[in-house]
């Protein structure tokens, strides 16, 4: 029998890609109301959930945890995620975390992890999406890894973990590399790793048994003025919005619409 694990998932509240996005506040922060689980965190959920079933699963010892950070609404990233399939979900919640920028969320995160740690035994590994769909800085995982000193690896597309090892395959579009860490680890994983799975009703009925652990900075040792608009390191200074787009040229085919088009794209410089 392989060594159990405990795995933390990073997931997501982000805004649903098929509506427009805003920004609202003093802090011009992404307007959060019409909101999902981040579809690259399923990713990380998928592949740690096959590590924890090839290892016996939660009655082997193994642990799934979703985490989650953000306003009152991100819960649901979590709840999502126990629906998927994760044993147990964390949500941080605080007022003072509003406008974190990679940094500041970062920092709040860290905290949350060694939390995590110090409840029962050590976080054995880290899994996140390859980025988030709304900032898609790819920052988090590099930013994580180093607060926690822990190694990374970054856009794996496969991965196993045998004898306190991680290894990971990455693919760079002509060639691929095998890139090993020893546990503790930070891992982001692509969305070439694997298929993600539904929910199913039986999973839907099982979240609602499943615990959900609320923390504030209060719980996790981070002052207010280390996150949110104080403690970032970047700042929006203004936005604004997209302008509508222009109507487009039509082209009447009179018998020379090939010639036509041909214009319009020698014109625009694309020829």
């Amino acid at each position: 029998m392989e060594e159990t694990l405990k795995i933390v998932v990073l997931v997501k509240h982000v805004p649903d890609a098929q509506f427009d996005r805003h920004i609202t506040g003093p802090g011009n922060t992404t307007d959060r109301d019409e909101s999902i689980l981040s579809e690259l965190d399923e990713y990380a959920l998928e592949a740690a959930l096959q590590l924890a079933e090839e290892r016996g699963g939660p009655k082997a010892g193994n642990e799934v945890i979703a985490l989650s950070m953000g306003p009152s609404g991100a819960v649901n990233a979590v709840k999502k995620s126990l629906q998927i399939g994760a044993y147990s979900g964390v949500h941080l919640s605080d007022d003072a975390l509003a406008g974190s920028d990679a940094a500041a969320t970062s920092l709040a995160l860290a905290a949350a992890i060694r939390h995590i740690s110090a409840d029962g035994r050590p976080v054995d590994l880290v899994l996140t999406g390859m980025a988030s769909t709304d900032g898609e800085t790819s920052l988090i995982p590099a930013q994580l890894a180093e607060r926690l000193s822990f190694p990374q690896v970054t856009f794996a597309s496969s991965l196993e973990v045998t004898g306190g090892q991680v290894s990971a395959r990455r693919d760079a579009g002509a060639f691929s590399e095998t890139v090993e860490a020893q546990l503790p680890a930070v891992v982001s994983v692509t969305d070439q790793i694997n298929e993600p799975r539904y929910p199913n009703f039986k999973g839907i009925l099982a979240a609602k048994k499943k615990k959900i652990a609320s923390l504030s900075l209060a719980d996790i040792g981070v002052d207010a003025s280390q996150v949110g608009l104080a403690g970032s390191w970047t700042v929006v200074e203004s936005a604004e919005a997209r302008p509508p787009r222009t109507a487009g040229t039509i082209i009447t085919d009179d018998g020379d619409a090939g010639i036509k088009l041909v214009d319009f794209l020698a014109a625009q410089k694309l020829l």
